[in-house]
């Protein structure tokens, strides 16, 4: 289908008939921000392929801007500029953020002379057409991410008469408009009015700096925010339920001490103890408390060096100070009926458990971002496991309660000898060159803010030691804290650097937790990400909100670490080890809510791809680590469907590795065997074949029959059809046939011991076989795994649907294909690349083959839009081939054709199924390739077209090169 053929049909369908089932690509698009799309989406996937760009918006913010920044680079690299035609209007773009635009060399700035300048539209042009945004949104974050918005995306061939409108008022406005100039921002900076609706003056800043007076009464009319009242009911329950002890996981920054406070509120204790691990955070807690709880300000007392304010209704004590058995000894273990213990993820230490073991309060509550502990200490046990409430990052991005960020994992220095990795010797870390990279980096990204405020986490305690000294000799006020410095030493710096009297604090890992700088508006990673764990420490240092910023810059530099897999783990918290999963996380962001953003440059972008291709997500030493940290959850062996509960492994990891779940409890001598031969043989077929939930009908039946031993089949269709499920006779047999083994190789039956599982007794009864039956009964632990079984299949068959064979988008094997289009046997062995069966064709594609197969095959296989698909046959194959005319006529013999495509042969025997598709007769033609011997064979091509157009992200993860 040509081009213009292919918007005559959008148009068509946009504008005439939307029922038009052709024209999907270039069809007019309502852009509005909800829960899959946004603005920012449409916009970057136009401003990533295009060759130039004009931008006409009013208004400009600093974090609107950020979100491009990465991107803006990236085209740089290629080449290609582009045009951003602002205005003064009202006074809303300020003098920041003209400087911020003139970072930007690729992109020419000019001011609107024209009262009243208004628009909003972003115009792309592409090689063979353009590409128009135009409607409400302008050029900030929340009208790009968050805010209700229409805007119409268009296409146009170059005579379009609307584009050349557009580009002719553009040119006009462009022509009579204002350079951009250091100058003009000068001159504009002087004479700056804010318009009293600016979004700096509205933002939220910390408690103390709203309440200034303590009075009980004064303090009663503090009331908690939305988390902040479900964290309250749900503690509230933990105590009503007669626990003493209690669990909160909340993310850095989202207000534990003020939660804390409103509890002890609710509690009204005689006497509270607050214990925490560094001193600098004693004073603050102090405030936060006696804002929340009024009163007298001598009721509050410190805990800590010389101070003893030991008689305090409410004390607030180190650890360090109070584990002392002096001091322990000079209080009643039951002076304190609440006692409350911030960062309880160290209390595995003697110093906790020495106090922890001394006091009785009434309710004793831990506090924690990081419960998930790599020195084998419990926390989950330490409190009963009792989790009161738990809320994590993304969630706490979701309500609004942190500061949004823009996360930009930039490029670090290339040497002649390569790039930095674990191996860098520390000269190579602090030379001019990696220096001035580093500074240009954090000039470009920026801050949020009048002043940077940043913290630098350095790899080793030499390099934060001598950058500082470069980045001071370059005109920056920095300092290098390591843990040789003195608390005193910190608290003071720290003062400085929140005064403003230091840009930046460098540090290694002390800084990880327990520090509260909420003005910190940037955040510079020059080291590995060693754990997800820390790099969530690090990353919240600057996530507190605070009247100063809008947002927090992070600015990760990326070299050729081995772990860099572990960005996308932390960012996205998806802890499944699953690689397909993290290497979608790499292209779709969608999981980072609000106006943050999450931007990779495209070489730091491929050297995470790279690190997820080279890691070995289903190292033994993982899968335990992950297990362990599970267990110790909730205190006991998890079942399969646990860790689906808890967002912990994929439980399709465990089997694919080792087979079924008990014998992963096996190696990790977790339990003794206690299963017979045919036993784990059911456990084996259950576990490979039906654990995935692709097709809810066998869970249906297996969890029936669990309940009842046998039921009729009228009983079974009943339940299937209640549950909205295909019933036709061909599924049904299906389903027969994979529990009687049927449809499976000699091999693999023997494998999955030669036996039934479900037997059709007569025409109108099915049972599980005698010696299942019999099991189930004489062996509670076989009947377990299997319910186990079952019940996670059915809790991952939720994601499929199951009035169809097949959900778009979701991904299958050649085998899933056998079964789900109701094949009699398992043919996948001999798929190859398609076959033709029952009425049904599926078509399996691998995107990038392997440069040996490239160099053996002398066509391209691949996408030619979102909506039509080049794919060519089998080689030797012609035109008047019996399989090429079957696929050619395939509608005119009721064949169905399903296309299934997997981005490379990383991602092991699973494709993505896009659905349905036909192939256009006019773009089918027959050529000739090479064979390994160099002699001359027939090859077929034709154009698929999809039954609908790609969606976005899948589209350009599935074709995106990455090197």
């Amino acid at each position: 289908m040509n081009l213009l053929q292919n918007l005559q049909d959008s148009l068509y369908k946009g504008f005439i008939d939307q029922t038009q089932h052709s024209g999907e690509r270039f069809k007019p698009t309502l852009l509005v921000n909800n829960t899959n799309e946004n603005v920012l989406n449409a916009l970057l996937e136009e401003l990533d392929h295009c060759q130039s760009f004009l931008f006409s918006v009013a208004f400009v913010t600093e974090s609107g801007l950020a979100t491009l920044k990465s991107h803006f680079l990236d085209l740089e690299l290629k080449g290609i500029k582009g045009r951003i035609l602002t205005s003064t209007f009202l006074n809303f773009n300020q003098p920041k953020v003209f400087k911020e635009l003139l970072k930007i060399t690729n992109v020419e700035v000019r001011l609107a002379n024209k009262k009243g300048f208004h628009s909003k539209g972003y115009i792309f042009n592409h090689e063979t057409h353009h590409s128009l945004i135009v409607g409400s949104s302008n050029l900030t974050a929340n009208a790009l991410k968050v805010n209700y918005e229409w805007n119409v995306k268009l296409t146009s061939l170059e005579n379009g008469e609307i584009v050349n409108h557009f580009n002719d008022q553009f040119e006009e406005v462009w022509e009579t408009s204002i350079p951009l100039t250091d100058e003009w921002i000068e001159h504009y900076e002087s004479s700056y009015v804010a318009p009293t609706n600016n979004r700096e003056a509205s933002l939220v800043t910390d408690f103390p700096a709203v309440y200034e007076i303590n009075a009980i009464e004064e303090a009663l009319k503090i009331t908690p925010n939305k988390m902040q009242q479900a964290a309250l009911q749900e503690i509230q329950l933990v105590r009503e339920a007669g626990n003493d002890k209690g669990l909160v996981i909340s993310a850095t920054g989202t207000g534990k001490t003020y939660l804390s406070a409103f509890d002890v509120r609710s509690f009204a204790p005689k006497r509270m103890l607050f214990i925490v691990h560094r001193e600098q955070i004693l004073q603050k807690a102090k405030s936060d408390f006696l804002q929340i709880l009024g009163g007298a300000e001598e009721d509050f007392g410190i805990l800590s060096g010389s101070s003893r304010q030991t008689a305090a209704r409410y004390l607030f004590a180190t650890i360090q100070t109070i584990s002392k058995e002096d001091t322990l000894r000079q209080l009643d273990p039951e002076a304190f009926d609440y006692i409350l213990i911030d960062e309880v993820h160290k209390a595995g230490a003697k110093s906790y458990q020495k106090v922890i073991d001394y006091f009785k309060p009434k309710f004793l509550m831990g506090m924690t971002a990081t419960p998930e502990r790599t020195d084998d200490f419990n926390i989950y046990e330490l409190f009963d496991y009792n989790v009161a409430y738990e809320i994590r990052l993304q969630e706490a991005l979701e309500e609004d309660m942190l500061c949004p960020f823009h996360y930009f994992g930039v490029t670090d220095i290339e040497y002649e000898e390569g790039v930095i990795d674990e191996t860098t010797a520390f000269s190579k870390l602090v030379t001019e060159e990696r220096v001035n990279h580093i500074l240009q980096k954090i000039h470009y990204y920026g801050h949020s803010g009048d002043q940077v405020r940043g913290l630098m986490f350095c790899s080793r305690k030499d390099e934060a030691e001598k950058l500082a000294i470069e980045l001071n000799n370059r005109g920056l006020r920095t300092v290098a804290l390591t843990s040789e410095h003195s608390q005193e030493e910190r608290v003071r710096h720290v003062e400085r650097l929140e005064q403003g009297q230091l840009d930046y604090i460098l540090t290694v890992d002390i800084f990880n937790e327990g520090i509260d700088i909420p003005s910190v508006n940037q955040v510079v990673m020059l080291r590995q990400t060693q754990s997800s764990i820390i790099f969530i420490q690090q990353l919240g240092r600057g996530l507190r909100k605070h009247g100063s910023k809008e947002y927090v810059t992070i600015i990760d530099f990326i070299g050729n670490y081995k772990n860099n897999y572990l960005i996308p783990v932390a960012l996205s918290g998806d802890r499944s080890q699953n690689k397909d999963n993290i290497r979608r996380h790499m292209k779709d962001t969608s999981y980072i809510k609000g106006v943050s953003t999450v931007n990779f440059e495209e070489i730091a972008k491929n050297r995470v791809f790279n690190a997820i291709k080279r890691s070995n997500l289903t190292d033994m030493k993982l899968l335990r680590d992950a297990y362990i940290e599970l267990k110790n959850r909730i205190g006991e062996i998890p079942k399969l469907q646990d860790f689906i509960v808890h967002n912990s492994l994929d439980p399709l990891v465990i089997v694919q590795k080792y087979v079924n779940y008990y014998k992963f409890l096996l190696k990790l001598k977790e339990i003794e065997p206690v299963l017979s031969t045919y036993e784990e043989q059911v456990i084996t077929m259950l576990s490979q074949e039906l654990l995935n939930g692709k097709r809810k009908h066998e869970v249906v039946l297996l969890d029936l029959l669990l309940i009842e031993g046998s039921i009729s089949r009228e009983k079974y269709l009943q339940e299937l059809k209640e549950q909205e499920c295909i019933t036709n006779e061909e599924t049904i047999k299906s389903v027969e046939r994979i529990l009687d083994l049927s449809f499976y190789t000699e091999a693999t039956q023997k494998k999955y011991g030669n036996k039934a599982l479900v037997l059709v007794e007569s025409k109108d009864t099915l049972s599980f076989n005698s010696e299942i039956t019999e099991r189930l009964t004489a062996n509670p632990i076989f009947k377990e795994m299997l319910i186990d079984i079952v019940n996670t299949a059915a809790t991952l068959s939720e994601q499929y649907a199951c009035e169809k064979p097949l959900t778009l988008y979701k991904k299958y094997t050649r085998k899933d294909a056998c079964r789900l289009l109701n094949w009699s046997n398992d043919e996948s062995s001999t798929i190859y690349g398609y076959k033709t069966k029952n009425g049904t064709c599926p078509i399996f594609v691998t995107y990038h083959k392997h440069d040996e197969v490239e160099s053996s095959v002398a066509y391209t296989e691949g996408f030619i839009n979102p909506e039509i698909f080049k794919w060519s046959t089998r080689s030797n194959r012609s035109l008047a081939s019996e399989e090429v005319i079957k696929i050619i006529n395939a509608k005119e013999q009721g064949i169905d054709l399903h296309l299934f495509v997997k981005k490379d042969d990383d991602e092991g025997g699973d494709f993505y199924y896009l659905g349905e598709v036909v192939p256009d007769k006019n773009r089918i033609e027959q050529s000739t390739m090479e064979d390994k011997n160099g002699k001359e064979i027939p090859v077929v091509h034709m154009n698929m077209v999809l039954e609908g157009s790609l969606e976005s992200q899948l589209y350009h993860y599935i074709t995106g090169e990455e090197n």
